[in-house]
């Protein structure tokens, strides 16, 4: 608990944080506000729609989960905090808690916020969170945030550097998965298998109604159950942070 309370401490110390979960919430729900003062008519208008804007938000959360540790090698803090405690694994065991829960809150924040300005703007449009798919597709987006920000952490770790870890993960994440699709042959069926892809699935996976053109984010053409495409993710974000224990403690801070 201790750990946990220093790790807090310090993150919420700095302005990025601050900075990173107000312009995450703002994303997420300003797209969500754009939409529906776009849309021609309240059948325009629904949950899928309403949460548009998540992956721009999930965008600023890897950042906030990298700065967490970047920054700490940065200005040589993590010296002094592998000094006061020796194991470095419960630091970052610590550290990435820290950073999964408040980026957890940030994604349940934005998605009901989103939800809520889209009842606002269109109350005559279905917005009710009538199915598991609905909820997931709402509700989920805490966890899916909490599991990248744990990534995130873990890629911060192993690069060390700001400018190496953002770069490779908002490529990574934004571009280099929808490339895959274009290699000949077997692009489709690599891309089934991508992380990102894959928490996609969980959060749009098998919903109750077809989701059409202009309905919202496509759904993902991953092959697992959306509760297994959660488990895949989280399992993903789990090797990669063991990795970047094992490369913090073999190197110097």
């Amino acid at each position: 608990m201790t750990l946990l309370a220093v790790e807090r401490i310090k993150l919420f110390s700095t302005r990025s944080p601050w900075m990173c979960t107000a312009l995450a919430i703002a994303t997420v729900v300003g797209l969500a506000a754009i939409i529906a003062g776009s849309v021609e008519s309240a059948q325009g208008m629904n949950v899928p729609v309403s949460q548009f804007g998540y992956q721009m938000g999930l965008a600023v959360i890897m950042v906030l989960g990298a700065l967490a540790i970047t920054t700490e090698y940065r200005f040589s803090t993590i010296r002094t905090t592998f000094q006061a405690v020796p194991h470095r694994s419960s630091v970052l065991l610590a550290k990435a808690t820290v950073v999964a829960l408040l980026a957890g809150v940030i994604g349940e924040i934005a998605a009901f916020s989103a939800l809520g300005v889209a009842r606002l703007m269109q109350p005559e449009a279905d917005l009710a969170l009538n199915s598991a798919a609905d909820w997931r597709n709402v509700a989920g987006v805490g966890a899916v945030f909490a599991i990248a920000a744990v990534l995130a952490v873990a890629v911060g770790t192993m690069i060390r550097h700001t400018a190496g870890a953002i770069s490779l993960l908002m490529i990574y994440g934004l571009v280099a998965e929808d490339l895959v699709q274009l290699i000949p042959g077997v692009g489709e069926d690599i891309y089934k298998w991508l992380p990102f892809n894959v928490a996609n699935k969980f959060l749009t996976g098998n919903p109750d109604t077809p989701v059409g053109a202009g309905e919202g984010p496509p759904p993902s053409n991953a092959t697992l159950s959306p509760g297994w495409a959660l488990a895949y993710f989280a399992g993903i974000a789990a090797v990669l942070l063991i990795a970047a224990i094992l490369s913090a403690r073999k190197r110097d801070a």
